[in-house]
């Protein structure tokens, strides 16, 4: 590209809002030119607005970039958001009333009827919805969202073994600190210990953002009929810094052989891959034969942290097989998939 495009990010701040920073420094595409946060930061340096939690050090660029406030019309077109709460819905609301394409990580809009839940490597036709949603909402601008960071580890598995009649599903998650933001959970809480129960109906958007995924456009095109499969979750917080584990069974129309499974994991790709997006893995599952992995801490970083790796592939005598399945719960459950989202919406010229 002769000339990168400028982007903003809503709720710059926050855990994710630094993934994004980070992720998009040195991009080839994208180019960080606008922060906005709450009132709280506004007029502040960026370096001083944040508890700069990653590894790496904040861009010097970045750290001397002033904090704005999440104003609708102000920074670039292309903005993503990484806002938590109630508010998250009414500002990305109005940025897309303003013209602005939000690219969003935050869960406010992800089951509305008109706004794609997007995974590129499954369902970029879902894309189609962008224009029933300007028509519904007399919208310029427009959203689009990513999953929540526990099912984007569960769909990307079911959706290679999509043709083979996927109808059951019952999934355990072994979800990170990193998920909760920061501070999050407190140390007492955490350190030595596992919490059974995820506040924000963690368990409900889990199973209704899956069939989501991987549902089909109504023949009218105007909203996604869910795939009809029955989706139960149980999930867990657990002392990992990053990397959401979920242990699943999954039963189908007729239980296909398991060499089958294998290799339908081993060739899944999609077009992410075949456009050779910049944040694309070369290949989106990762398959492991080993006993004892995938891990956190070994494999949460697989593809540059936007991969699945999937292992312990074997049958199940209740449903039809069962396995783990890893990805990185910031990367590809947060920042980078958003980043991603925004590389297939420009790559098809939706911007």
């Amino acid at each position: 590209m002769d000339k990168k495009i400028e982007v903003g990010i809503l709720g710059a701040t926050g855990t994710v809002g630094q993934r994004f920073i980070q992720l998009l420094e040195g991009h080839p595409w994208f180019e960080v030119a606008w922060l906005g946060a709450s009132d709280r930061s506004a007029g502040k340096r960026y370096a001083e607005a944040t508890a700069w939690q990653l590894d790496t050090p904040i861009p010097a660029r970045i750290a001397e970039m002033t904090v704005a406030e999440c104003t609708p019309g102000a920074g670039p077109q292309l903005a993503f958001s990484s806002m938590a709460g109630t508010q998250a819905g009414e500002i990305e609301e109005a940025f897309a009333r303003s013209g602005h394409f939000v690219v969003s990580n935050s869960s406010h809009f992800r089951m509305a009827e008109d706004v794609p839940l997007l995974v590129p490597e499954i369902n970029p036709e879902h894309l189609a919805l962008l224009a029933v949603q300007r028509k519904n909402r007399g919208w310029s601008g427009a959203i689009v969202t990513n999953p929540n960071c526990a099912a984007m580890v569960l769909v990307m598995p079911l959706a290679a073994w999509k043709a083979f009649g996927v109808n059951r599903v019952l999934a355990s998650t072994l979800q990170a600190a990193s998920g909760a933001g920061y501070p999050g959970v407190p140390s007492l809480d955490i350190l030595g210990n596992v919490i059974p129960y995820i506040g924000g109906d963690e368990e409900g958007k889990f199973a209704r953002e899956t069939v989501k995924i991987l549902g089909a456009l109504s023949p009218d095109g105007e909203r996604i009929e869910p795939l009809p499969a029955q989706v139960a979750a149980n999930c867990h917080r657990v002392p990992v810094i990053d990397g959401h584990m979920v242990t699943a069974s999954v039963g189908f129309e007729a239980p296909p052989p398991l060499p089958d499974l294998a290799r339908a994991l081993d060739v899944f790709s999609g077009r992410p891959q075949e456009r050779n997006l910049p944040s694309a893995p070369a290949r989106p599952i990762h398959r492991t034969e080993a006993l004892d992995r995938p891990q956190p801490r070994r494999d949460a970083g697989a593809g540059s942290g936007m991969a699945t790796t999937v292992g312990r592939l074997r049958p199940c005598p209740i449903l039809g097989v069962r396995f783990t399945a890893l990805s990185h719960n910031v990367i590809r459950g947060a920042a980078g998939a958003a980043i991603l989202n925004a590389e297939l919406i420009h790559a098809e010229n939706l911007l």
